[in-house]
């Protein structure tokens, strides 16, 4: 059994993770944590998650937890992940990132730090989102300069970032794909008389409302015939399934940053 423990437990997501580990044949919940100050320190993780008792409280000090821990599992913010990631680089475990929203110079420390221990990081652990970053890539390049490429992302209201990582993410493969500089080519917003659409331009447009888990669609538009790649995601397991099958996968590898192509050699 890989002992697992759960960063951000009592969160929407963290609580998914603690119940799916409650209910695995192969995992077993080690530990789990919140910020300081968070009003479930104390409590049951299993009880906060809505999945019965599991004996394992949420506490503050993730060092704690890591003489019988064996791979970290995080979902929470940029600043939480990097500060949870130098706390596991010290005590050479093992992690899985799935944490959205990091600045350039954030994701430079994150590479950084990641160099030292088994690190799984990934914008979307969804299976299905993987393996369409590989389809969507063979697809731009066949199609070629003639198509025009869009991402479209929907998410909930409560997402504090713009695009999702997801949508950033398939941008990049595109772009990369079609030997294009996202950050030249890359258009966020439309409004006002613009003009025509620039030849080469890779649009990302954001959505969010009510309680959408997350829709991500790339469009590839030419005169007389439009082609829709799309994922939509009905529950949060998705994402949470993904990142235990990363983190069972992860715990075997020697030190580097590894992605969830990697997890599902997709490469």
């Amino acid at each position: 059994m890989i002992k697992v423990v759960v960063t951000g437990a009592a969160g929407r997501m963290g609580s998914r993770l603690v119940s799916l580990v409650k209910d695995s044949a192969f995992l077993t919940l080690a530990g789990a944590v919140e910020s300081k100050g968070h009003h479930a320190l104390g409590e049951d993780s299993g009880e906060v998650a809505g999945c019965g008792h599991t004996g394992v409280p949420i506490v503050e000090d993730l060092s704690s937890l890591m003489e019988r821990g064996e791979v970290v599992v995080d979902f929470t913010t940029p600043a939480a992940t990097l500060g949870h990631l130098r706390i596991v680089a010290q005590h050479r475990r093992s992690i899985v990132v799935g944490t959205t929203g990091f600045s350039a110079t954030e994701l430079d420390e994150l590479r950084s730090v990641s160099k030292q221990i088994p690190c799984v990081f990934s914008p979307n652990m969804s299976v299905g989102v993987n393996v369409i970053y590989k389809v969507i890539a063979e697809m731009a390049k066949t199609l070629g300069e003639d198509y025009d490429i869009e991402v479209i992302e929907a998410h909930h209201r409560l997402k504090k970032d713009a695009p999702s990582g997801t949508a950033l993410k398939m941008a990049e493969v595109l772009a990369r794909a079609v030997n294009r500089d996202l950050g030249q080519v890359g258009v966020y917003a439309r409004k006002g008389l613009i003009g025509e659409r620039k030849k080469g331009e890779i649009g990302i447009q954001t959505i969010r409302a009510g309680d959408i888990v997350g829709d991500h669609t790339v469009m590839f538009g030419t005169m007389g015939e439009r082609i829709e790649v799309t994922h939509r995601a009905s529950s949060r397991d998705t994402f949470a399934r993904g990142a235990l099958r990363a983190a069972r996968w992860v715990v075997k590898q020697p030190a580097g940053l590894y992605d969830m192509h990697d997890v599902l050699s997709l490469k």
